[in-house]
């Protein structure tokens, strides 16, 4: 494994895809397999199955071993696929191993929820994680309370090839870039998607993450050629357009941030179905907001088909 080079092919947006569920809130596999389709036909590169807009702690361990072993077969070699993984250290061993005999390409490490934390013990987590897993590995990173020290101790890792950062302090973030030597190859990733990522660009990031590539890839990608090109009108135009479907899904402490994709897709005909608990629809008000925006963005609603 060239791990420097594949840390290059992260260079580009994550696509973190929904989880499609039937009214009876069980997981609609078909639908899944549409939005994937949907993401490789608008040339994502990068897709993250049981990423955080993918429910991914609403699902069962075995929900989240077939979403991971489905998406690969979907993807069928036409985009990389990381898995995220997470919870206790056996459990996100056992999925990182299930990833790997799926046929994934990398895993995504998700931040511990646990209630109590250190931050060398947040080193010793994702250490042993990426030591058990035989595949390159993202870490995503977004508590506040964790420090950045965590990332240095482990950035000369070989099979850490990525850190997905979601803590949107930019001097946090220019720090801990330039003091990583660019000799380990981590690709640092934007975690907070469209509406931080010309922020991180500036401050050393490579790429972002995306939940809007489910409904809108076209924005997603002209924001990424922009940042690539230095075209800062660009990127400040397409940030300015996107910046509204962000917020809305940024509300209630991002408790909207499934919620409103979701509803996006199944105004336009795309599948989605409802959100699982502890999230529920939009609320009237909000609901509006995202139709009137897809009228402004001149997509189709349902109600017009």
């Amino acid at each position: 494994m060239d791990y420097q080079l594949f840390a290059k092919k992260l260079e580009t947006i994550s696509a973190i895809p929904i989880t499609a569920f039937h009214d009876d809130l069980s997981v609609n596999w078909e639908g899944v397999k549409e939005n994937i389709n949907y993401l490789i036909e608008h040339e994502l590169e990068v897709v993250v199955p049981c990423g955080n807009t993918s429910e991914f702690y609403a699902l069962s361990i075995e929900e989240a071993k077939e979403e991971i072993r489905r998406v690969v077969e979907y993807v069928n070699g036409r985009a990389l696929v990381v898995a995220g993984i997470g919870y206790a250290v056996p459990t996100a061993v056992e999925l990182g191993n299930y990833a790997k005999e799926a046929g994934a390409d990398a895993v995504m490490i998700h931040m511990p929820v646990h209630p109590y934390i250190t931050s060398n013990g947040a080193t010793q987590y994702f250490k042993s994680i990426i030591e058990q897993v035989d595949l390159p590995a993202l870490v995503y990173f977004k508590d506040p309370n964790v420090s950045d020290d965590v990332l240095k101790e482990l950035a000369p890792l070989e099979k850490l090839v990525g850190v997905k950062y979601a803590i949107n302090d930019l001097p946090r973030f220019t720090k801990l870039v330039r003091e990583v030597p660019t000799s380990h190859n981590i690709a640092w990733i934007c975690g907070t998607a469209e509406k931080w990522a010309p922020y991180y660009w500036n401050a050393g990031a490579v790429g972002f993450t995306s939940g809007l590539v489910n409904i809108l890839p076209s924005k997603s990608f002209e924001l990424l050629e922009a940042l690539r090109a230095n075209d800062h009108k660009t990127s400040w135009d397409v940030w300015e357009y996107v910046l509204p479907f962000e917020e809305l899904r940024a509300k209630y402490n991002n408790g909207n941030n499934v919620v409103v994709i979701k509803e996006a897709m199944e105004a336009v005909g795309l599948t989605a179905g409802k959100t699982r608990e502890p999230v529920a629809a939009l609320n009237e008000a909000d609901h509006a907001e995202v139709e009137a925006l897809l009228e402004t963005w001149g997509l189709k609603t349902t109600q017009n088909l």
